[in-house]
């Protein structure tokens, strides 16, 4: 057994400074001792794959990051891991517990994910060794993963039986709280009656898509695009290094720019929506209302449909996005029809809480509609290079 304190000091001598997870018991005393120590990140997501999104985000922006769950979470995570940090190629420590181990009696639910953990880890092309359980152990286990992250760009992941780490008390308040929500900045459907009218005349994505780029200008702002037409729309109306395309991990450009903007404060970071992505992860509006600051912009382009896919319908016809997301925390909502909602949302005062608006659109593309002509690497190197910080010449 070792003392929680004993592995975060060595995995902060190696610049693992950010985290973020959803809880196990097996992670008390560890979770506990980041949260007690005000220099560390702790974020508490809604899910898992969230989580890994979100510490992935704060990769891209400089951090070393490290992704805690359980087990039988993991499979919340298989898409980004599979889709995400593989096919952009974002390094994280991954710790995953062992509920469910062989060696051991544990609850019914546990028992097969307990059988195929390492399994699993192997089948998605992440390497994986025991978490250490003697002091010893520690140094050259996060050399060794360490090492694998510089050199392959992937994460790495350590299985943590039970028992492993000493207990730690919890000192501090665990999630931070807002001391208020500006319900006066939001405008709610019955005032813009976004819900009705003819869905024919409203804007298309390309057209938001643009008015969206005319106020991205500054050499400070960023733009994430969900996967789908959206990030190949974006790529079709300017090519900027300041953007990043998603690809699969439908759902995490949120959690991605939640991560960025925490790690990269002077940022202003836009994340470009689909109502499709916001209703699989909606639990991450919770987190971004939490942890998120003013420089987060979150735009949700709502054609009620999955277009990239024969434009079938969500159910998002009768969801109001602005509410949910005040609700959550965020300090300016906005919804309707038309697209200079997006010029009220860039010049909302600033406060200290993210910004979110609910721009209802029509479904269709553009015809021969363009992909991005770089790989997903290159695409992400560029965009790290200009907010300045290039993992790859660092050597980091």
């Amino acid at each position: 057994m070792i003392q929680a304190e004993e592995f975060v000091e060595a995995a902060r001598r190696l610049g693992f400074e950010f985290y973020a997870g959803v809880p196990c018991s097996f992670l008390t005393p560890f979770i506990n001792y980041v949260i007690n120590d005000t220099q560390l990140t702790y974020i508490s997501s809604a899910n898992e794959g969230d989580a890994l999104a979100t510490a992935a985000g704060a990769t891209i922006g400089g951090k070393k990051a490290v992704v805690m769950m359980q087990n039988s979470g993991l499979g919340n995570a298989v898409n980004p891991l599979t889709s995400l940090t593989y096919t952009f190629q974002i390094p994280l420590l991954l710790i995953c517990t062992l509920r469910g181990d062989p060696q051991l009696k544990d609850e019914p639910q546990h028992e097969l994910m307990g059988q195929i953990t390492d399994k699993l880890l192997e089948t998605m092309a992440v390497p994986w060794e025991f978490f250490p359980q003697q002091a010893a152990e520690i140094e050259p286990v996060l050399q060794r993963a360490n090492a694998y992250m510089n050199q392959e760009r992937r994460p790495y992941a350590l299985i943590m039986r039970k028992g492993t780490v000493a207990s730690h008390a919890l000192k501090r308040a665990s999630i931070p709280t807002r001391s208020s929500i500006d319900a006066g900045n939001h405008l709610s459907s019955t005032q813009k009656n976004f819900f009705t009218g003819n869905k024919e005349q409203r804007a298309s994505r390309y057209q938001a898509i643009e008015r969206i780029v005319e106020l991205t200008q500054q050499s400070n702002i960023v733009l994430i695009a969900t996967t789908g037409y959206t990030g190949r729309e974006l790529f079709a109306c300017s090519d900027r290094s300041n953007h990043l395309y998603m690809v699969g991990s439908m759902g995490c450009a949120s959690s991605l720019g939640l991560g960025l903007s925490l790690a990269r404060p002077e940022l202003k970071v836009v994340v470009i929506d689909g109502d499709g992505a916001a209703l699989m992860r909606m639990g991450n509006f919770a987190t971004i209302g939490t942890y998120g600051g003013s420089n987060l912009l979150h735009i949700l382009l709502d054609n009620e449909a999955h277009d990239s896919t024969g434009t079938q319908a969500t159910v998002a016809a009768g969801v109001d996005f602005a509410k949910i997301a005040q609700a959550c925390g965020y300090s300016t909502t906005l919804a309707g029809n038309d697209p200079l909602l997006l010029d009220t949302l860039f010049a909302a005062d600033n406060n200290s809480s993210p910004k979110f608006a609910h721009l209802k659109i029509r479904a269709g593309t553009l015809e021969n509609l363009p992909r991005p002509n770089l790989s997903p690497e290159a695409v992400l190197q560029r965009f790290m290079s200009h907010i300045g910080f290039q993992e790859k010449a660092e050597g980091r």
